[in-house]
């Protein structure tokens, strides 16, 4: 669970527990959190949804329970032992 706001460049487990809307949880990488008008412990994330190689694949807006968000390892690629630097499909 993450106790504080989530930040750029967070990776996050984002499934049921957030919003029944992730029936099959996803991997998304914070980009900002909006400054929308909410439900008390509703935040909206703006980001990227990764997949399971760690690609941005899909940049999106969330609606979510901040309590329902949980932190997640970054994906597994390359070599077995090594991780690649995950990094988003456009710069601005």
């Amino acid at each position: 669970m993450t106790a504080h706001l989530p930040k750029a460049g967070d990776l996050l487990r984002v499934g049921r527990e957030a919003s029944v809307q992730f029936t099959k949880p996803i991997l998304f990488r914070v980009i900002r959190v909006l400054d929308r008008p909410t439900y008390h412990g509703w935040i909206w994330l703006e980001g990227y949804q990764i997949d399971n190689k760690g690609d941005a694949v899909d940049r999106r807006s969330i609606f979510v329970m901040k309590a329902g968000l949980r932190i997640a390892p970054a994906p597994a690629v390359g070599k077995p032992g090594q991780q690649r630097r995950l990094t988003s499909p456009q710069r601005r």
